[in-house]
C-alpha cells in the first residue's frame, strides 16, 4: 500500500490511475470469487448426483426391486431438493384417493385345490384283511362305504417309436403297375423328429427357457442320444416352416389402430462385423383385435430409429410405447401414426428419485399422484366400462389429477439439478407430456405400455438361461417362434397344443385361407 504521504506527491492524473487499478484488482478479485463459489456448487451438485447413484447401486443391489410405494419406509432418505407437498395439496391428495373406489375382493377362505378333472384317474383299493373283518362279538363286518382321497402322481416322459407301414400294391397280370399308400408331408422330411418331439423341444425352450444344452441331457438321461446340433438344426427348420405364419400376425397388428413396441438387448456370438461382447436388439411388437391379439418379435443388429419406422411405415393408429426416441422419429416419418406414452415409466423415474429423496418431497407426490390415476384405470376394468363410458369416466376423472400434476412439474422443474435423479425424473415427464395425454382420447388405450413388457420379460427370463444367441439364423428362429408362443399365451392356448397341430398340418398348406387357420387365435375353432 502507498503511504500518505507519497499519495500527496502523485498528481492528479496519477492519482486516478491507482484508482482504476486498484478497481481493476477489486474485480479480479470478485471474479476470481464468482469462480471458485461457482466451482464449489459444481462439486457440490456432482457430490450429490454420486450419492444418490452410490443410493440406488446399493439400493438395486440389496433391497426389493418392487416400484411398490411404502409409506413408512425405516432406510430414510438422503436430501430433498423440492419441498414437500402443502396442508392443502396433502389434502387433495387424500380426496383424490378417497373419489376413487374400487371394490376389494372377498378373501377366500383357504384349501387346497381340487385336482383337475380331466386327469386320468387310477383307482388304488384298500381293503382290511380277511381276520381285521370280524367284530369282537363274533358278527362279520358289513362294507357301509368309502373313503377317498387323491393324489397326485407323475410318469415320466417316455419316448416311443412311430413305425410308419406304406402299402405296396402291384398288379400280378401286366406286372407294370406298382402303387404305394403314401404317408403324410412331415414337417422335416427324412428327420426321425415327429411333430410332437419337435413341439416339445420348441415349448421347453421357448415356453419354460430350457436350454438345447439341457434337453440333450434329459433325453440322454431316458435312453436317446440327440446331440444339441440336431436339436438346433430342428428348431431353425421348425422356425423356416412357421414363418408364413408370423408374416399373416404382422399384417394383422398393422390392420388395427392400436399397436404396443418394446425391445430389449440380446448378445449374439457370431455376427458378422461385430464382436461377441456387443450388443444386439429384439424387437417386439404387438396388437390386433382384441379376439385376435398377436405379437411379433424381430431380431436386429442395433436399436437404430429405423427398425421401428419400417415395422410401421405404412400403420396408421396408435401405438403405445416408452421414451425412446425411435418412436418420436416414427412420428415424424409418419405422422399417421399416434404415440400413447406410458405412465408408468415415468413412475420409475420418480420411484428413482424417492429413493434418494427425503419423504414427502415431489417425488412421493408424483407417485402418489399416479396411483390415484392407477385406482381410475381399475375402477374402469371392474365395472367393464365400454369404451366410450372408459373414456368420459377418465376425462371426469383423471383430467382433474393430471392437470395439477403439470403444474406441479411446471414449478419445480427450475429447483432441481437437471443433472440428479429427480431433475432427470422432471425432464423426462415433461418431455413425454403430449404422449401421456392420448390414453384419454380413447377409452380402448391403456394408462401404460405394460402389456408389452409382460411380453417381453419371458425373452428376458429365457435369457437369463440361455445367455446368448450363438448366429444370427439361430436368433431369427427365436424370434419367429416366441412370437407365436407369446401369441398362443396371451389366447389361452396351450402352446404344446396348438405347435404340434400346426406343425403337423403346415407342410401341406398351400393358400393363404389354409396358412391363417393355423393362427393360435383361430386354432379353438379347427382343432375339433
Amino acid at each position: 500500500m502507498l503511504e500518505l504521504q507519497e499519495l500527496q506527491d502523485k498528481t492528479p492524473e496519477e492519482l486516478s490511475q491507482i484508482i482504476l487499478s486498484l478497481q481493476a484488482s477489486q474485480k479480479q478479485f470478485i471474479d476470481k470469487i464468482t469462480l471458485q463459489e461457482a466451482e464449489l456448487n459444481k462439486r457440490k451438485t456432482l457430490i450429490d448426483i454420486l450419492y444418490e447413484q452410490i443410493h440406488l447401486l446399493k439400493h438395486s443391489r440389496y433391497s426389493s426391486s418392487s416400484e411398490r410405494y411404502v409409506d413408512d419406509n425405516p432406510q430414510g432418505r438422503l436430501f430433498d431438493e423440492v419441498q414437500a407437498p402443502s396442508s392443502d395439496e396433502l389434502d387433495a391428495i387424500k380426496e383424490a384417493d378417497e373419489s376413487i373406489t374400487v371394490p376389494e375382493h372377498q378373501r377366500k377362505k383357504r384349501g387346497r385345490k381340487p385336482l383337475p378333472t380331466n386327469l386320468l384317474r387310477v383307482e388304488i383299493m384298500h381293503d382290511l384283511a380277511d381276520e381285521d373283518k370280524q367284530c369282537d362279538c363274533g358278527c362279520e363286518l358289513t362294507c357301509i362305504g368309502d373313503v377317498r382321497s387323491e393324489q397326485l402322481e407323475i410318469i415320466p416322459a417316455k419316448m416311443q417309436v412311430l413305425v410308419h407301414i406304406q402299402k405296396k400294391y402291384a398288379c400280378k397280370a401286366c406286372e407294370e403297375t406298382i402303387k404305394t399308400a403314401q404317408k403324410p408331408k412331415q414337417p422335416i422330411p427324412k428327420s426321425i423328429a415327429a411333430p410332437g418331439l419337435l413341439s416339445y423341444v420348441l415349448t421347453y425352450k421357448y415356453q419354460h427357457h430350457l436350454p438345447l444344452y439341457r434337453q440333450e441331457k434329459l433325453f440322454q438321461g431316458i435312453g436317446v442320444d440327440i446331440p444339441r446340433a440336431t436339436l438346433s438344426h430342428w428348431v431353425i427348420r421348425c422356425a423356416q416352416l412357421l414363418e408364413p405364419l408370423v408374416t399373416l400376425l404382422e399384417a394383422n397388428i398393422k390392420g388395427y389402430d392400436i399397436a404396443y413396441s418394446d425391445e430389449t438387448t440380446l448378445q449374439v456370438l457370431h455376427e458378422s462385423g461385430k464382436p461377441a461382447q456387443s450388443k444386439s436388439y429384439m424387437w417386439c411388437f404387438g396388437g390386433g383385435p382384441p379376439d385376435r391379439f398377436g405379437y411379433v418379435y424381430r431380431y436386429q443388429p442395433n436399436r437404430a430409429h429405423q427398425h421401428a419406422a419400417d415395422f410401421f411405415g405404412d400403420y396408421q393408429g396408435y401405438l403405445h410405447c416408452d421414451g425412446y426416441q425411435a418412436y418420436d422419429n416414427l412420428h415424424k416419418v409418419n405422422p399417421k401414426v399416434t404415440l400413447a406414452g406410458c405412465w408408468y415409466h415415468v413412475r420409475r423415474k420418480f420411484v428413482d428419485a424417492d429413493k434418494v429423496s427425503k419423504k414427502g418431497g415431489l417425488a412421493n407426490y408424483v407417485i402418489r399422484e399416479i396411483r390415484a390415476l392407477s385406482k381410475i384405470e381399475k375402477a374402469i376394468q371392474n365395472q367393464r366400462l365400454s369404451p366410450n363410458a372408459a373414456k368420459h369416466y377418465r376425462q371426469e376423472k383423471a383430467t382433474k389429477i393430471i392437470n395439477k400434476l403439470k403444474k406441479k412439474l411446471d414449478e419445480n422443474q427450475e429447483k432441481a439439478s437437471s443433472q440428479s435423479t429427480l431433475g432427470k425424473a422432471i425432464g423426462y415427464a415433461l418431455n413425454q407430456w403430449p404422449k401421456l395425454l392420448t390414453y384419454l382420447e380413447d377409452g380402448r388405450l391403456e394408462i401404460s405400455n405394460n402389456r408389452m413388457e409382460r411380453a417381453i420379460k419371458p425373452f428376458t427370463i429365457g435369457r437369463k438361461n440361455w445367455l446368448f444367441a450363438n448366429s444370427v439364423e439361430g436368433a431369427n428362429a427365436g424370434a419367429i417362434i416366441y412370437s407365436l408362443v407369446e401369441t398362443c399365451k396371451a389366447n389361452q392356448i396351450d402352446v404344446y397344443d396348438w405347435l404340434k397341430y400346426a406343425l403337423t398340418r403346415l407342410p401341406s398348406c398351400e393358400t393363404t385361407e389354409e396358412y391363417e387357420a393355423l393362427l393360435p387365435f383361430n386354432f379353438q375353432n379347427q382343432k375339433k
